[in-house]
């Protein structure tokens, strides 16, 4: 139990690197940070273009920041736990120079490698073999032995598939091919997850390090302690929402639960709670933050790139599973300080229920607004402005800054965090609102263009970026000249200079571990590309669970926690999608499940970073427990049992992707909100076992039962009516005349796997418009013919809706299944609702007051 003695600080400093040399090798460090931080700005930037200086391709960008994390990995994290922390030593700056040198190889000599791809010479073969040994050692230091050891069991397993075991066997890789594929082209180590780190997680990265610099990070905690300080256990719940405006934007479940933690879980333990639940609390919303768009731990660029989906349909798409797994755990916090028998601080009387609604409604409504102004309101400059719309919204963006700027400095600056300090009075939530609204500029510039401009995630993020340099620049001079009452001295110009060297430093080295893991995750996608592993983790799959479907997700999910296990978020998801998405898909359609891409990428997502919280590596767990100084084992327990809620949500939205809002309307989304976000409020009152007063053990059950009807009706309404009917497949071309058009049917095929074997599958097929069966299926690319009572595909169109749905040449349809008229299946939410009103009867029988403070 080492990790309980560790501080806060050494924590911090194992993520971000724990050695801090003296002197000139310090200097080294930091300029080499800055430099990385303002290469990336640079790329990212209009400005190459402008000059016509610095423009470089995607393989070049990839070189040289994986250059930049490799040798800075080497200089930061000491190869031992003894090695030293105040210099570093010979060997290692030579290692980071090798590493780096090895990176930049396709950078140096990009122009004669494009020239002779596939032919390697003696230099090629020995950079390759000499990157990837030290890659896996950087991988090591810089996140402990987990990655680096599935990274070096994929690489063994590709030179050695001819000796495995007759399951797990493949042809295997010489090993000149092996240095080819993963060094030299861009299918492992320089593929589309270094790419992503490259163009959009470091600007994402940075632009939160500079947030954090300018104030906003505890600007947010403030601000949720005065909103839910006086509510009945307000610091975690004040703890919860500060670690979602933090977690939101943080690569790193580990350093969320660390940075915040800090504060909120000190004074959750002066209220009344247990080390224990203290640091579960702030495990679960801080892992929570890594599936809260718009940044997810960078999942979301990766999302893009390996689904093909853009990037505000993955946001709007990942964002009602998350936003009610956090309302959840704000009423799973409600629930234990009932248990508990809290009061709120100060001796606040909780807020009548009418003016606790009237005030919600008043939050949403001010957070929609200004949401609604920013996509609406500043989208209509577009038309207006015409050529001078970048003009007209950096002055306003100008005005706007220096108004909120005034209103900063007409009120007490925040006081510094003390953990320590009595928990007797609340900061008063007025003066805390206005003293940092201009910190949502730079929010409202990354909404302007990702939503009204379309532009790229990366150049997104460079244009906030920007605004919070200026920030950092001008805040503290200005709020010094505008300050009138002159008891509080801001800073000058030099101290803003200051803050933003220091904030591009704390961006270079939180991306050093994300460079180097998208880097090391690489070497597994690029084995999996070159073995066909995938294919026997489906088989393996597929043998285990006996094609029971349930069965099957469940081994997904287990899997995807083991191989979670010890991986920071982003690589996390790098593993379980490329190892075991294909997987779902796979074994979904020859089962008859047919999921959207997104669903299934998302679930592996959400069980890989519950590796975080689930002992015994738990990394989030020992982190919260070395604050809180509770047992981790413990702490990691109390934290999963918080996040069952979440692990409920994958199954629910596999099965039904209504949750996803996957074809669903404006108030069908609204309305799918509201009862989804009842139905988790149920789950965790049945899971923690306490509704209005302590739940008996059938109550629990009933709760549970009201909650996955709320959440699946269709599984009821399938039993009393099947929504489709099955009919010959000679009869294809009339049902599909028939039908309405933009419904889709249910096909069952048979062809062959990727190594010609027969296999079945099903597949969704849209019908579009048209006035007869004949010209629905011209429309759709495809072609038929009958041999021996079989219906066979004659021929599928290029790109057509017929290819895109997954049908091909010579494939025979075994069943078509037509959509039928049926009753709603939300009107299963009727008796869902009287069970609930069942349970509300039971308990209110029984209610007593709620017990005072614990003396």
């Amino acid at each position: 139990m080492a990790e309980k003695q560790l501080s806060a600080e050494e924590l911090i400093a194992q993520d971000v690197g724990a050695r801090s040399p003296d002197g000139i090798m310090a200097r080294v460090i930091a300029g080499l940070a800055l430099c990385w931080s303002l290469f990336q700005l640079w790329i990212a930037s209009p400005l190459p273009f402008i000059f016509g200086v610095g423009v470089l391709n995607n393989t070049e960008t990839r070189s040289i920041h994986l250059a930049f994390a490799l040798l800075l990995a080497f200089l930061v994290f000491p190869a031992f736990s003894k090695s030293p922390r105040n210099r570093v030593p010979l060997l290692d700056i030579v290692l980071g120079l090798v590493a780096s040198a090895c990176a930049a190889y396709l950078f140096i000599f990009y122009q004669e490698l494009s020239q002779r791809p596939g032919s390697l010479t003696t230099a090629d073969l020995l950079t390759a073999c000499v990157g990837m040994t030290l890659l896996l050692e950087a991988t090591r230091r810089a996140l402990g032995p987990p990655l680096a050891i599935i990274a070096l069991v994929f690489l063994v397993y590709s030179l050695a598939g001819p000796y495995m075991p007759s399951l797990l066997a493949h042809r295997g890789v010489s090993f000149s091919a092996l240095a080819n594929h993963q060094w030299i082209t861009t299918e492992g180590v320089f593929g589309i997850a270094l790419g992503v780190s490259t163009s959009f997680v470091f600007l994402f990265v940075l632009f939160g390090a500079l947030l954090e610099r300018a104030g906003a990070g505890h600007y947010f905690i403030q601000l949720a302690f005065s909103l839910l300080g006086h509510l009945r256990g307000g610091p975690a719940k004040a703890a919860v929402v500060a670690s979602g405006l933090t977690g939101m934007i943080s690569g790193s479940s580990i350093a969320n639960v660390v940075t915040t933690g800090t504060f909120t879980i000190p004074m959750m333990k002066r209220t009344g709670f247990s080390a224990e639940k203290a640091g579960a609390v702030e495990v679960a919303s801080s892992v929570n933050g890594q599936i809260m768009p718009p940044v997810m731990g960078a999942a979301a660029f990766l999302m893009v790139e390996y689904i093909g989906m853009p990037y505000v349909e993955i946001i709007k798409h990942a964002f009602l599973p998350a936003a009610i797994s956090y309302i959840a755990l704000l009423y799973i916090v409600h629930l234990e300080s009932l248990k508990l028998g809290l009061q709120p601080i100060g001796g606040h009387r909780p807020t009548p229920w009418l003016r606790r609604l009237t005030g919600f409604a008043f939050g949403v409504a001010l957070i929609s607004g200004l949401s609604l102004a920013v996509y609406y309101g500043l989208g209509w400059l577009k038309p207006v402005l015409g050529d001078y719309v970048l003009e007209g919204v950096g002055a306003l963006l100008a005005l706007a800054y220096l108004g909120l700027l005034k209103i900063a400095a007409s009120v007490a600056p925040l006081a510094p965090e003390d953990p320590s300090a009595p928990l007797d009075a609340l900061p008063q939530t007025r003066a805390v609102l206005l003293s940092g609204l201009h910190f949502l500029l730079p929010v409202v510039v990354l909404v302007w263009c990702l939503m009204v401009e379309r532009l790229s995630p990366g150049l997104s993020a460079f244009w906030g970026s920007m605004m919070l340099v200026v920030i950092l620049l001008t805040q503290r001079p200005l709020l010094s000249w505008m300050r009138t009452d002159g008891l509080h001295e801001h800073g000058t110009f030099m101290d803003g200079v200051i803050d933003l060297r220091e904030g591009l430093l704390a961006g270079a080295r939180n991306m050093i571990g994300i460079g180097i893991a998208t880097a090391a995750a690489g070497l597994i996608v690029g084995a999996v590309s070159q073995t066909g592993v995938g294919l026997v983790l489906a088989d393996l799959v597929e043998l285990l669970s006996m094609g029971n479907l349930l069965l099957m997700l469940m081994f997904i999910a287990v899997f995807s926690l083991i191989l979670g296990m010890g991986l920071p978020t982003t690589a996390n998801y790098i593993v379980v999608s490329s190892l075991l998405a294909p997987v779902v898909v796979t074994l979904g359609q020859q089962n008859g499940l047919i999921v959207p891409l997104i669903a299934v990428h998302l679930f592996v997502f959400y069980f890989g970073i519950m590796a975080d919280v689930t002992p015994p590596v738990g990394l989030a767990s020992f982190a919260a427990a070395a604050v809180s100084k509770g047992d981790p084992i413990k702490t990691g327990v109390t934290a999963f049992y918080y996040s069952l809620r979440t692990a409920a949500l994958p199954f629910l939205f596999i099965f039904n992707t209504d949750l996803l809002l996957i074809d669903v309307s404006f108030w069908h989304g609204v309305l799918i909100f509201v009862i989804s976000t009842a139905a988790m409020l149920i789950f965790a009152a049945g899971t923690q076992g306490f509704f209005l007063v302590r739940s008996r053990w059938y109550e629990g059950l009933l709760l549970l039962l009201v909650a996955f009807t709320l959440f699946r009706p269709g599984f009821w309404m399938d039993m009393l009516h099947d929504p489709y009917r099955e009919v010959p497949p000679a009869q294809l071309e009339q049902v599909i005349g028939e039908i309405d058009a933009e419904s889709k049917l249910r096909l069952r095929m048979l062809g062959v796997d990727a190594v010609g074997d027969p296999q079945e599958f099903s597949l969704l097929l849209p019908v579009p418009a048209g006035d007869s069966g004949a010209e629905r299926l011209q429309k759709l690319g495809l072609m038929l013919y009958e041999d021996n009572g079989k219906v066979m595909i004659d021929s599928v169109a290029f790109a057509s809706p017929a290819a895109d749905a997954g049908l091909d040449f010579d494939q025979q349809i075994l069943v078509v299944r037509a959509p039928t008229e049926r009753w709603v299946k939300e009107l299963m939410w009727g008796p869902g609702f009287l069970l609930l009103g069942l349970v509300v009867w039971l308990q209110r029988r029984r209610r007593e007051p709620l017990p005072g403070p614990a003396p």
